[in-house]
């Protein structure tokens, strides 16, 4: 695997403040006995105590131990190793063995996996499995009947009237949809609460938004006759996961993956991480999607142009697919361009497509090959970029999409410098979300 680049490990970082602790820290003078193998990169860090810290980064994860008290993760002296490591200006050398340190940790992690895999399985019975299934089903069902006697007295009485409504009305819904066991449905009733306040188009958007749960109502009522992509859409939308272990055991696909982009967010009570990857021999893109609560600490995310060996596992549903890696990835070469990139009006016409499969999509990744930035008539001044619509991204073709908001304008015309680059990123809400950018032979993340 070639060096990294000083993007690719500010992507990894868990909050901004972390790369900029990070970057103060790369620099040769606390730092001793380190060094770098294929897969693995190590040194010691001499901190505020007497004792230096023990940092080790497995590349092929990545993943990190450091025994610093950091609640961080990873902690600002992985990120700086790793800032020291890309320099290559000797500080972090090549050499054949780890340090004994870096070594035990790596081995214990290949231990741990291997028990995992070859260690024995706990027994699941059968019947009470199914009963457990069928009881769940009924108290679904249930909500959903509940839930669509209350989308009927909302289009009956009119909507009119539901901006003036109190926060509670919405959150006493989704109470009812949660302890119905409908968690998807009912982020998404209590997000509405804010929505019609704040957006001045709220209209449109509760009444798509209606149209959806709608959907999904009458869709549950013949749950039992859908086909095992439209269930997994529909379980993906009120909030019904299958089991990793279910998934695993399922039909997989092994190929060479590139990561395209990732994604953190924040939905409701968790913070979300989307990972988007292309299979360079079956072309499949598929989305791994990781969680964790709020203030807690996210799995560290796949490095944005690279290429990693392994076997994807998917999720029932129509594209694009969830999906997850079976065993952990062999991480491979460095990818020099986003493959797949093509014009607006292909990917809109595939959104199109797909939301005919599965009405609740919300977003689809999209590469677009030779996009330029396009300011239109109100982007004035230093704030341009952040107006919603004053910042479109234009293809070869003359297609255009705006920028969503909140979207760093600034940092991709800094790499571009306006000239034409291949770009990926997510098409959701009619805006696209730039993730990540080709720039003189490089994959960088945005």
């Amino acid at each position: 695997m070639g060096r990294w680049t000083e993007q690719q490990v500010a992507q990894l970082a868990p909050d901004a403040s972390s790369v900029a602790a990070a970057r103060k820290l790369a620099k040769p003078g606390p730092w001793f006995d380190t060094g770098s193998t294929d897969a693995l990169v190590w040194g010691k860090c001499q901190g505020s105590g007497s004792t230096p810290y023990q940092v080790s980064v497995d590349l092929t994860g990545p993943a990190f131990k450091c025994s610093c008290p950091s609640r961080k993760f990873p902690c600002k002296h992985g990120l700086a190793l790793l800032l020291l490591w890309v320099s290559g200006d000797g500080s972090v050398a090549d050499v054949d063995a780890p340090a004994d340190f870096a070594g035990d940790w790596a081995q214990q992690r290949q231990d741990r996996a291997s028990s995992a895999a070859s260690g024995p399985k706990k027994e699941v019975d059968p019947a009470a499995q199914a009963k457990r299934v069928e009881e769940r089903k009924a108290t679904m069902t249930a909500g959903m009947a509940d839930f669509g006697l209350w989308l009927g007295d909302l289009v009956r009485n009119g909507i009119a009237g539901l901006r003036q409504q109190p926060y509670a009305f919405w959150d006493d819904t989704a109470a009812r949809l949660v302890d119905a066991q409908l968690p998807g449905l009912a982020d998404r009733v209590r997000a509405m609460g804010s929505l019609v306040v704040a957006r001045p188009d709220w209209t449109d958007v509760l009444l798509a938004e209606i149209g959806r749960w709608w959907t999904a109502t009458r869709a549950w009522t013949q749950l039992d006759h859908l086909s095992p992509d439209d269930v997994g859409n529909l379980r993906a939308y009120v909030g019904w996961p299958y089991s990793t272990d279910e998934i695993r055991q399922g039909e997989g696909v092994t190929d060479r993956w590139q990561v395209l982009g990732v994604h953190r967010t924040e939905e409701g009570r968790l913070q979300l991480q989307r990972t988007w990857l292309r299979g360079l021999a079956s072309g499949e893109v598929v989305v791994v999607l990781d969680f964790a609560n709020i203030g807690g600490a996210l799995g560290v995310a796949k490095v944005v142009g690279t290429v990693v060996d392994g076997t994807m596992a998917r999720y029932p549903g129509t594209w694009p697919c969830r999906a997850l890696f079976v065993d952990e990835p062999a991480a491979g070469e460095q990818a020099t361009t986003l493959p797949g990139a093509t014009t607006i009006t292909a990917h809109l016409e595939r959104f199109s497509d797909a939301l005919g499969a599965a009405p609740w999509l919300d977003r689809i990744p999209v590469g677009i090959a030779a996009a330029t930035i396009s300011f239109g008539d109100d982007a004035v001044g230093d704030d341009a970029g952040d107006r919603d619509g004053s910042v479109w991204l234009v293809d070869a073709e003359g297609g255009a999409l705006p920028l969503a908001s909140g979207v760093a304008v600034w940092d991709l015309l800094s790499w571009t410098g306006g000239a034409p680059a291949d770009v990926f990123g997510e098409l959701e809400g009619g805006a696209l979300r730039p993730l990540t950018v080709v720039v003189g032979g490089a994959v960088v993340p945005l």
